[in-house]
């Protein structure tokens, strides 16, 4: 019963009046200031902000009963346009499943140990190289519609996220010794 007592909300307007979802947004806000992740600039007239949105989500636990509630901000990266918006390469691998399946496979049948490793906020770690605007999140108070957020850092959302994800990522895997 408790898996549906609870909703997600879609819009901001419907989180403004509950408490838990404010302080799940400021949670992701005081980790993207911490990580440096932007920083408030006057919109030049050249410049068109790319825009953001929350999503929110209701983490639950196995018995259904909430664990926590998440906001995250992501970039409207779907508004992006190749060579405008300072990007040019969004292209980063991925697993296929059924590569996933042989190494599990191969590591229970050897009796390997294996280890997982999840990263919090993990595309916000990596330095964008391209200038990329974005509209201020509403939850943000005290700047008017004439600032932007000039983003430092990869965003959710963002087309070239997951390639700055690979690179920091590879980069940090070779200076470890892997090949």
């Amino acid at each position: 019963m408790s898996l549906f007592s609870e909703i997600e909300p879609s819009t901001y307007k419907e989180v403004v009046q509950n408490l838990y979802w404010i302080e799940a947004m400021k949670t992701e806000i005081g980790a993207l200031n911490l990580n440096r992740t932007w920083y408030i600039v006057v919109t030049l007239s050249n410049v068109k902000p790319i825009g953001c949105k929350w999503v929110y989500k209701i983490k639950r636990r196995v018995d259904g009963s909430i664990e926590c509630y998440k906001a995250w901000l992501v970039a409207k990266g779907f508004s992006q346009i190749e060579g405008i918006d300072n990007y040019m390469e969004t292209f980063s691998p991925v697993a296929k499943m059924t590569t996933i399946h042989i190494v599990l496979a191969l590591a229970s049948v050897n009796r390997w140990h294996l280890e997982q490793l999840d990263i919090n906020n993990a595309f916000l770690h990596e330095d964008l190289t391209k200038d990329v605007y974005m509209t201020i999140p509403l939850g943000i108070r005290g700047y008017s519609s004439s600032h932007c957020c000039k983003l430092q850092k990869s965003l959710y959302g963002l087309k070239q996220a997951s390639r700055c994800w690979y690179e920091k990522l590879s980069l940090l895997l070779l200076q470890c010794g892997y090949q």
